[in-house]
């Protein structure tokens, strides 16, 4: 496991290093991003980048669980997750 990490104040800094871009103008393009990256899976709208990535929403079915404090049953609820796959560049700069 990598113990490095970036976080995003550290990706916009290295964005707008690379790009010639104010921090200010790269913090908004990655705020903007981001906000359409939710409205579009919140309403069930693959967004894909080839090459690079894929997120879509996934949907749950109900099913039964267990509590793992007492091990009674419990019914868990069907829902909506996110699902996130990695496109060939990605996995190519990982190797």
């Amino acid at each position: 496991m990598a113990d490095k990490s970036l976080n995003k104040n550290d990706l916009v800094a290295a964005v707008a290093a690379d790009s010639g871009q104010s921090q200010a103008a790269v913090s908004g393009v990655f705020d903007a991003l981001f906000a359409v990256l939710a409205k579009s899976v919140g309403e069930g709208t693959k967004v894909s980048i080839p090459g690079w990535l894929s997120v879509e929403r996934t949907h749950r079915a109900a099913r039964e669980g267990r509590n793992p404090a007492t091990g009674e049953t419990i019914h868990i609820a069907a829902g909506y997750g996110v699902k996130i796959s990695a496109g060939s560049k990605l996995k190519a700069a990982a190797k």
